[in-house]
């Protein structure tokens, strides 16, 4: 497909990013901490880590897996942890040591934290005490045999590590009793590891970084194997994008990482690209804690806000984030799922930023388009192809299709996945031929270059021989006043096939189903207005936030 989306571009965004500048990631935040050693790095829990005091960690804590634990190059650490310090200290030590990082969502049941570290054959595993009673009964079925146990103030200063450990165990009693024999704690790793020599070991763009695991809201989830120079091509990426829109006059930009960081979105937005601009990121270990999350927009003047539609849709509806002075925030960034148009509406009349929507997924680490600075209105396009990636619609045959004709949105870029981890079955099935990676998504680009994703594939819904794409009347649904959340499926009937059904979290039991389909019936085709409304008090939701429509299903 020609590149008519080049045009497009914001000024001093480049056509084509250099992706070996560094030859691994480690290479990437060295540099970083050596340009920013002053600045902070991350915020948590109401103190500051500097890029240099961060670097010094890293560095510990990469020297204790090297000397102690005696991992080699190449080999797997699992990390089961939410957005505190010991997160990036860590991956980052981690990565420095060459090991390949498994991130693991924290809140997995003893199955599924079974399966990933089976699969991944992690040998060892950094995990938050609040979930080791979890991992306590995975253990046995996998092949780990180093576990470190840290508690959520191990990385502060000692009498705040005292102070909020001793609360959350013995006040809140928010730690469950767990039996680990041979578990070393996070504090006394780091402190060997201080002592010893790092013996840093030689890594290529095309070693593995990370085993990303697929969200598994479509289907089975499945390791990405996204390489040092994917995820490097990726940061670039972004850089180069939102870079210009940030400070010119050096002073530091601020942003919350509200998402968690074990999820890829999270990881290269607002981790890595943070490092690679010296922005401080403030720390938020709950995602779905709204008061911490209005707290902290209050206490910090943020440069820009990445997230989530259901995060944005909850900030908007409440109350104090409302009086919040937003002079400081330039633009926020959207991406995981689409945004429906009257949060983006509700989000600009309040804090006068425009949500910039994005397109990604982990299997390209994850950024594939992004809206321009300057498109400050919402207009449900996910942008332009970032540069150096270029994209395809392709037909079932693989045929590439006109401009404005809708098929499947296919990607090459070097920010593309290597394939998944020993699947090679999964792997050519998300392939063509010519190398193309499948998005799974249903898309279209207008005359200008401009993307925008219709649906799913899987998601898209079939009545009566006629297709429905459920974000469109989510879309729709979600504009109405009384509604404060709708996910829309599709269910089975002999006659038509499917119907279409609409799960709705709604604002005020005055609204009942024959007014949601009333206002439907206005604003929709008659095929696509739901024949099912049912109400609910909250949406089965990943924990980025995405709504699975897979479990309503």
């Amino acid at each position: 497909m020609e590149k008519i989306w080049l045009t497009q571009y914001d000024s001093g965004v480049p056509h084509e990013i250099n992706p070996d500048i560094y030859c691994s990631i480690a290479e990437m935040f060295e540099d970083s901490c050596q340009k920013f050693a002053d600045r902070i790095a991350f915020t948590s829990l109401g103190e500051n880590l500097t890029f240099d005091k961060l670097y010094q960690k890293a560095r510990d804590f990469a020297a204790y897996l090297q000397n102690v634990l005696r991992h080699k190059k190449g080999e797997r650490i699992a990390l089961m942890l939410p957005n505190v310090f010991q997160y990036p200290i860590c991956m980052f030590g981690s990565l420095m040591a060459g090991l390949t990082v498994i991130n693991v969502n924290p809140l997995y049941t003893v199955p599924e934290l079974v399966k990933q570290l089976s699969d991944s054959r992690a040998e060892t595993i950094v995990v938050l005490s609040n979930f080791a009673h979890v991992l306590q009964h995975a253990l046995p079925e996998t092949r780990v045999k180093n576990v470190i146990v840290t508690e959520l103030g191990d990385a502060c200063n000692l009498f705040k590590a005292i102070t909020v450990n001793f609360v959350l165990k013995r006040v809140k009693k928010a730690i469950k009793e767990w039996q680990i024999p041979y578990a070393e704690t996070f504090r006394r790793a780091m402190n060997a590891g201080r002592k010893l020599i790092l013996h840093r070991p030689q890594l290529k763009g095309e070693d593995l970084a990370f085993l990303q695991y697929t969200g598994g809201t479509t289907g089975i989830s499945k390791g990405a194997m996204l390489s040092h120079r994917n995820l490097l091509a990726n940061i670039e990426q972004v850089v180069a994008w939102i870079g210009n829109g940030l400070s010119a006059n050096g002073r530091q930009d601020s942003s919350l990482v509200t998402l968690p960081l074990y999820h890829v979105f999270a990881l290269t937005v607002s981790c890595f690209s943070f490092i690679r601009l010296g922005i401080q990121g403030v720390l938020i270990p709950n995602p779905r804690d709204l008061d911490s999350i209005v707290h902290a927009l209050a206490k910090h003047r943020t440069s820009l806000f990445v997230g989530v539609n259901t995060l944005f849709n909850a900030l908007v509806r409440n109350s104090e984030f409302k009086r919040l002075d937003f002079s400081s925030l330039k633009f926020s960034v959207a991406g995981g799922m689409a945004v429906q148009s009257s949060v983006a509406e509700a989000w600009v009349d309040i804090t006068g930023s425009g949500i910039l929507e994005g397109y990604g997924l982990t299997e390209a680490s994850p950024v594939v388009s992004m809206n321009p600075l300057r498109r400050k209105k919402f207009s449900g396009s996910i942008g332009l192809p970032m540069s150096s990636t270029e994209v395809s619609i392709r037909d079932d045959d693989g045929n590439e299709l006109s401009l404005g004709s809708e098929g499947e949105l296919c990607v090459k870029g070097p920010q593309v996945m290597q394939g998944y981890w020993g699947n090679e079955e999964e792997t050519a099935k998300v392939f063509w031929e010519d190398g193309w990676l499948k998005t799974g998504d249903i898309g279209l680009m207008d005359e200008n270059g401009f993307l925008y994703i219709v649906d799913r594939k899987k998601d898209m819904i079939v009545t009566t021989g006629y297709n429905v794409f459920p974000n469109e009347v989510e879309d729709v649904i979600a504009s109405h006043p009384l509604v404060k959340e709708v996910a829309v499926v599709g269910i089975p009937h002999k006659h038509a096939g499917e119907l279409v059904k609409a799960y709705i979290v709604r604002e005020d039991e005055s609204l009942t189903k024959d007014k949601v389909i009333a206002f439907c019936k206005d604003r929709l085709t008659s095929y696509k207005v739901p024949k099912r409304v049912e109400f609910r008090e909250d949406l089965p939701k990943s924990q980025v936030g995405k709504v699975l429509r897979r479990a309503l299903k």
